[in-house]
């Protein structure tokens, strides 16, 4: 990476950086992005997922059903017409 994008970088975020340590971060970054380089020529990607290993879908489907009836949960309840009343909004 050159080093003048690593000392405008370094302006930007406030960093006072040495001349040994503009150095060191140019060829450290510079090999850091050599290594993603490297990454973008790995096989295979663009046909995978997040997980390279396959899973079935382990959901069911959804299916309505009324368990317990109605009437026994809102015998309790202030109902009107079969529908639950709750607090007036302001």
């Amino acid at each position: 990476m050159d080093r003048e994008i690593v000392e405008r970088v370094a302006r930007i975020a406030h960093l006072d950086l040495t001349e040994e340590e503009l150095e060191r971060y140019s060829v450290d970054l510079g090999e850091i992005l050599e290594y993603f380089e490297m990454l973008d020529e790995a096989p295979g990607i663009e046909n995978q997922g997040f997980n390279p290993v396959p899973i079935p879908d382990a959901l069911r489907d959804d299916v309505p059903s009324m368990d317990i009836p109605a009437e026994e949960c809102t015998k309790d309840m202030k109902v009107y017409d079969g529908f639950i009343r709750g607090p007036r909004l302001a």
